[in-house]
């Protein structure tokens, strides 16, 4: 991938996007193409032609999915499965028709089966009945990496998918209705440290472990990948390591300086009881994680803090289509 091809990355305002062109930049990547939803609606076929046309990428990173925890999972099922479904598609297709060189579709662990053996390897996807909580989610991912490898099989279209593990960072969404795990429990230690409240209620019981990565350190192995690979199996990025979410929630306390107690409301889902992804494809690729977990914490923190007051607006922008 020359420096001086054009990249476009579907989904900038997200967490992974803005991580993606973060890294982009920082490895001398100048021409990259973004545009918000209100420039092109990513469900809108149409629209999505029109701006290929225009602008001829090169490159295509499809960072671009409506997101959410487990709550905003449940209560919009139909927003999940449909607007993921019309938003890759859209690009995936669009993307061939125009032209692209190279495209890379981003999945999620949310697609192995809920009581897949651990870690998940790749090819554990289908062998099982996934987790109900993020089921939309997962079928309309499933269906992405499927697609990428039909048009490679039927039209030679380079394009490539990875399963990122549980991800957090700069950028995150950290609205309680939609927010995921890690942006959530900093969110509510936060705001109990400052309100001196000396309690923060978790879901669940705080058993299911989680492998969790800082999501910079997971864009630099999107870009290694697209520089350096190309096959239709898709490769799991993650960190090789998982940590209880009660020991999570410690590590986040301590950066953030809560000190009060955890309350773990049982009635509320833990989700799939562990997800930890198998790293050995993207080790033997030659490539590994870099940003230790308390360090993203801290980055993270970090940044919260210095823009707080703009994350308190965050309401619909939280899906980041």
């Amino acid at each position: 991938m020359d420096t001086n091809a054009k990249i476009y990355v579907a989904g900038h305002r997200g967490l992974v996007g803005q991580a993606l062109i973060r890294q982009l930049d920082a490895q001398g990547y100048e021409n990259i193409v973004t545009r918000t939803r209100k420039d092109v609606d990513l469900t809108n076929q149409s629209e999505v032609r029109d701006f290929f046309a225009a602008e001829k990428p090169d490159y295509v990173f499809d960072a671009a999915a409506v997101v959410g925890g487990i709550q905003a999972n449940d209560q919009y099922p139909a927003d999940f499965i449909a607007g993921n479904l019309m938003i890759q598609t859209n690009l995936i297709d669009t993307a061939y028709q125009s032209g692209v060189q190279k495209l890379l579709f981003l999945g999620s662990t949310c697609i192995m089966p809920r009581d897949a053996p651990q870690p998940m390897k790749e090819d554990y996807m289908l062998t099982g009945p996934l987790e109900e909580t993020n089921q939309w989610y997962a079928v309309a991912k499933i269906a992405g990496i499927k697609m990428c490898q039909a048009y490679r099989r039927q039209y030679g279209f380079d394009a490539i998918s990875v399963q990122p593990t549980n991800l957090f960072g700069i950028g995150d969404n950290f609205d309680y209705e939609t927010s995921h795990m890690p942006a959530a429990l900093m969110r509510k230690m936060h705001d109990a440290k400052i309100s001196g409240s000396d309690e923060v209620i978790i879901w669940g019981t705080g058993t299911p472990r989680r492998e969790i990565m800082y999501v910079d350190d997971m864009a630099n192995a999107c870009i290694y990948l697209m520089q350096n690979y190309s096959g239709e199996d898709f490769v799991n990025i993650g960190v090789g390591d998982d940590i209880s979410i009660k020991d999570f929630a410690e590590m986040i306390a301590e950066v953030v300086g809560f000190e009060g107690k955890f309350t773990y409301d049982t009635s509320k889902p833990d989700g799939t009881p562990r997800k930890l992804v198998d790293v050995s494809r993207l080790t033997e690729l030659g490539w590994s994680s870099q940003i230790n977990l308390r360090e993203g914490v801290e980055r993270t923190y970090a940044w919260f803090l210095e823009n707080e007051d703009g994350l308190r607006t965050l309401n619909a922008e939280s899906f980041s289509r």
